[in-house]
C-alpha cells in the first residue's frame, strides 16, 4: 500500500496523486508540488489515504511543502497577471490576423511559463504570435488548442436543468456519451434537447445510464405483446421505466381500452418481431438523427480533455 493525497490544480480539474511525505496534510490545504510543467500550487481534495501500489503512476512525487502565506500571495498575484496576459494576447491575435478564439491564460506558479488556451477551426500557424508574446513576457510561451468541451469547462455556465455545468463544477474528465444512452432513457432525439452548452451531447446522459440499462432489461418495449395476471392481454402502448409500469392496449367487450399495470403484474411478454425497413422516418427525424450521429463522431475524434498535463 502507498500513502497518497489527491491534488487539483484547477476547479473540477483532474486529481493527481502525490506523497504527503513528512507533512501533516488535510483536505482543503494548499500545497506546492513539482509537476511536468514545473513547480505548481495545488489544492488537496481528499484526506491522506492508502491505495494499492498498482494504482500509483510511478514515480510518485512528494509534496515539496505546504503553501505559506507568501505562496498564497504569489498565487493571487499570478491570477491577476493572467488577466493582463489575456488582454495582451488578444491584441496580438488581432495584430497577426489569426482566426482563433482565445479562451484562457494561465501562469505556472513559478512564472516559468504562460499557457494560452484557444479554439479554432483547423490548424493555426501561430509561430509569429509566440515570438511576439515571448518578446513581451520574457518567458516560455505555450499555445494549446482545445475543443469546445474544454472551452465550456473553463468558462462555466448553467445547463438546461438550471444547475452549474457538470464539467465546470465537479467532472474531472469527459466521459464518452452516445445516442444509445438517450434512447435507453426514452429521451427526445432532438439535438437541441440533448446537447449541452458546448454543442456536444450532454455529459449527464452518462449519469444514470447503468440504472436505465438494468431497468430496461426487465421491461417490455412498446409494441411488445403482454399478458397480465388478470387474464387480459394486448400490445404495450407506453412504458414508465423508472416507475416500472406499463400501459397495455387490451380488448374488453369488443372495445379497445388502455390498462396500466406494474411490471410484477405481468405474467409474460413476447418481443415484437422487428421488420426490416419497418416504417420510414420522417424527413425531420432523419435530419435530427444525422445531426446527432455527426455530434457523436466529433466527440470521439476530440477525445479526452486537453487541460490536464501535470
Amino acid at each position: 500500500m502507498t500513502r497518497v493525497i489527491g491534488v487539483r490544480f484547477r476547479s473540477a480539474g483532474k486529481i493527481y496523486f502525490f506523497s504527503p511525505g513528512k507533512y501533516e496534510i488535510k483536505k482543503g490545504d494548499h500545497v506546492i508540488v513539482e509537476t511536468a510543467r514545473g513547480v505548481e500550487y495545488g489544492t488537496v481534495v481528499g484526506e491522506p489515504r492508502d491505495i494499492e501500489d498498482e494504482q500509483v503512476i510511478k514515480p510518485l512525487k512528494t509534496v515539496l511543502r505546504t503553501a505559506s502565506t507568501k505562496d498564497d500571495e504569489q498565487e493571487r498575484s499570478n491570477r491577476e497577471k493572467e488577466k493582463e496576459a489575456f488582454r495582451i494576447c488578444l491584441e496580438k491575435i488581432k495584430k497577426h490576423n489569426l482566426d482563433m478564439k482565445l479562451i484562457d491564460a494561465e501562469y505556472t506558479f513559478d512564472n516559468n511559463k504562460i499557457l494560452f488556451y484557444f479554439t479554432a477551426d483547423g490548424r493555426i500557424d501561430f509561430r509569429e504570435l509566440v515570438k511576439d508574446l515571448a518578446s513581451v513576457f520574457k518567458t516560455r510561451i505555450e499555445l494549446r488548442q482545445i475543443g469546445v468541451r474544454d472551452e465550456t469547462k473553463i468558462i462555466g455556465g448553467y445547463g438546461i436543468c438550471g444547475r452549474p455545468l457538470c464539467c465546470h463544477s465537479y467532472l474531472s474528465d469527459f466521459v464518452p456519451v452516445s445516442i444509445k444512452m438517450a434512447k435507453e432513457q426514452s429521451l427526445s432525439l432532438n439535438p437541441t434537447k440533448i446537447s449541452g452548452v458546448c454543442g456536444r451531447l450532454m455529459c449527464c446522459l452518462k449519469n444514470e445510464e447503468d440504472v436505465y440499462e438494468e431497468l430496461n432489461r426487465k421491461m417490455p418495449g412498446i409494441g411488445d405483446f403482454c399478458k397480465a395476471k388478470d387474464g387480459l392481454e394486448g400490445e404495450v402502448s407506453s412504458v414508465n421505466i423508472l416507475r416500472q409500469t406499463l400501459k397495455i392496449l387490451v380488448e374488453v367487450d369488443d372495445e379497445k381500452e388502455v390498462h396500466e399495470y406494474k411490471l410484477e403484474d405481468i405474467e409474460f411478454f413476447k418481443k415484437k418481431q422487428k421488420k426490416k425497413n419497418n416504417g420510414k422516418k420522417s424527413a425531420q427525424e432523419a435530419e435530427e438523427m444525422k445531426e446527432l450521429e455527426a455530434l457523436e463522431k466529433i466527440e470521439k475524434q476530440e477525445g479526452k480533455s486537453k487541460l490536464g498535463d501535470n
